[in-house]
């Protein structure tokens, strides 16, 4: 049970520009239609209701104001035109905009939360703050992008949660934003406490990012403009949290180089993400002919030079700028006794051919409207979330690094599975699944661990 205590609105200081306006690039309308982002940061600290009311929220309050001086974007809102023939969707501030912080104290076990093992997910969302309604006016339909809840388990713990439209920016752009309000929180408000490099928010722009946002706009104005106003409950999902120790991962690594020793590269990211796939396509049980399964990893695309933006976007632009590979292979390929090993080989080659390469990595950005039009029939698509080398658990607002970080977004995906370091040289790997699924899955996971006859030696990578 969780008790909302209020909700508030959040102004950015005295002394910020008086509006600003951002136009929304190709990156943006892909996530126009889509639901928004939720993400739960969960801390350990002990705390009294008194010292949450008295002390940690008025802290939150100042802390999130002087954040928003250097983020106004998430204060504001995004206008999707009535009449679409006449003019495109944009970010916009103006002075009076405001961001919602709800308040809440919760009677769940802290402990059950953040633990591994499959916990019923429904719960997670009493944590989501509450989608803020849409609202209109003679010329536009105005959608918040951001919204946060701060949440006490008494004596145990606070969770931060967020609520953000992925239209505004990616996820790397929001973790940059808990930083700064994290580091600023942590300082006691005395000293403005933003990275060296602050954000940048002017779009990239080029004649051929000009081309590409008209065809998607062309896109996306024919879908009605119908933001979430009210969250959803994933009903009989489970969510649970594998580890692959470092131990795990040589044995992995040198599985895949004794099948196929002329690789030249061997990623964490791409064992992780083959010994996953793999372990879901097997959890379902049974694989059909000719059923095409597909894997795909998002990759950030600032700061690489390539064909449509030169020079580069900027690595702390704020805003989305996600590019990435797919991956498909036949569910029988999957399933079968090679399965980790020629899913590996294949996400390597996407890794290799469409995401270390600077210039493939954007190259005809116009055929994601193609694969949306298309819709092509698979069986199951995973999303990979995260990565080895992106930690997003460091916001620390002075209790400490985060225990967990989850995106409950995960439950609405067909599947996904987030990343991220375990602290100690591992993988931490977070899943949602039907409930008879995810049983399935963790004891292939588990067994699959356990290398049987040939005895590998220790990988030199």
């Amino acid at each position: 049970m969780t008790t909302v205590i209020e909700t508030c609105r959040i102004p950015p200081p005295r002394g910020v520009p008086a509006e600003l306006f951002l136009p929304l690039s190709f990156f943006d309308m892909s996530w126009l239609h889509t639901v928004p982002m939720y993400v739960l940061n969960f801390y350990n600290h002990t705390c009294s209701e008194a010292e949450f009311h008295n002390t940690i929220v008025p802290n939150l309050k100042h802390s999130l104001s002087l954040t928003l001086k250097h983020y106004l974007p998430v204060a504001g809102n995004i206008l999707f035109p009535l009449d679409t023939a006449a003019s495109k969707p944009v970010l916009r501030y103006i002075s009076g905009d405001t961001v919602a912080l709800t308040v809440a104290v919760s009677g769940l076990d802290f402990d059950e939360l953040v633990a591994n093992h499959a916990r019923e997910a429904d719960q997670f969302y009493d944590l989501v703050p509450p989608p803020v309604p849409l609202t209109e006016d003679e010329n536009y339909k105005i959608a918040p992008v951001f919204s946060f809840q701060a949440t006490l388990f008494p004596s145990r713990g606070i969770c931060i949660g967020v609520n953000f439209q992925h239209t505004l920016c990616d996820w790397r752009s929001t973790v940059g934003f808990m930083k700064a309000w994290a580091m600023i929180n942590k300082s006691g408000g005395d000293k403005v406490l933003v990275p060296k490099t602050g954000p940048v928010f002017e779009k990239p722009d080029s004649e051929g990012s000009r081309r590409v946002d008209g065809m998607f706009w062309n896109k996306m104005k024919k879908i009605p403009f119908e933001p979430s106003v009210s969250l959803p409950r994933p009903t009989n999902r489970v969510r649970a949290s594998f580890i692959l120790r470092q131990s795990d991962i040589r044995k992995l690594k040198n599985r895949i180089l004794s099948a196929r020793p002329g690789l030249d590269r061997v990623s964490t990211l791409m064992i992780a993400a083959a010994y996953v796939w793999t372990t879901l396509v097997k959890s379902h049980g049974s694989s059909a002919e000719g059923e095409e399964e597909v894997l795909y990893i998002p990759a950030d695309a600032r700061g690489r030079r390539n064909a449509l933006f030169d020079p580069p976007v900027p690595v702390n632009y704020f805003g989305n700028c996600l590019g990435g590979g797919l991956v498909k292979m036949e569910q029988r390929k999957l399933a079968g006794k090679d399965g980790f090993v020629v899913a590996a080989e294949a996400i390597g080659d996407v890794i290799k051919a469409k995401i270390l390469d600077g210039d493939e990595l954007l190259k005809c950005p116009e055929n994601r409207l193609g694969k949306m039009e298309r819709r092509e029939k698979v069986f199951g698509v995973l999303v990979v979330y995260g990565s080895p080398k992106f930690e997003y658990k460091e916001a620390d607002f002075g209790w400490g690094v985060a225990r967990k970080v989850m995106i409950l977004s995960l439950d609405q995906d067909n599947y996904g599975m987030l990343m991220s370091n375990s602290g100690d040289g591992g993988l931490v790997i977070d899943m949602s699944l039907p409930k008879e699924r995810m049983e399935s899955f963790a004891s292939i996971f588990q067994d699959g661990l356990i290398l049987r006859g040939k005895v590998y030696g220790e990988s030199r990578m």
